[in-house]
């Protein structure tokens, strides 16, 4: 895998054999090329490597909420924006709680469950 592109998933497999900061860096340049205007752009490649290692690992909640942010009108692109913000959200939460690993999952799969375009788009 040599580019990367957010408007199409990257192949799982050829995903996950990369390793992470070969993703980040695809993911940069993807965005320096763009000429995205960004107040941080590893931090920026960063949650868009989360969201994306978790669609390449088949994560359901992040499966399905991909399939109805873009059923409901976002690009790929925004719809990965839009569950990075709740990664964001949830990492946030993570310094804040004292709750257990299955604890926090179940949050975060229901925060990524409940996400939508209005949701987004208003947020």
């Amino acid at each position: 895998m040599h580019q990367y592109d957010p408007e199409r998933a990257p192949n799982p497999e050829e995903w996950l054999e990369l390793d992470e900061q070969e993703r980040i860096f695809l993911i940069e340049e993807h965005h320096r090329h763009s000429r995205a205007k960004l107040p941080n752009l590893t931090a920026h490649a960063v949650f868009h490597a989360v969201v994306e290692n978790q669609i390449a690992e088949g994560l359901e909640p992040v499966l399905r909420a991909m399939a109805r942010l873009t059923n409901e009108g976002l690009t790929r692109h925004d719809a990965v924006h839009a569950i990075a913000s709740v990664v964001a959200e949830h990492i946030h939460d993570l310094f804040k709680t004292k709750d257990d690993a299955t604890t926090s999952q179940a949050r975060y799969y229901a925060a990524v469950g409940r996400l939508n375009a209005k949701s987004w788009y208003g947020g």
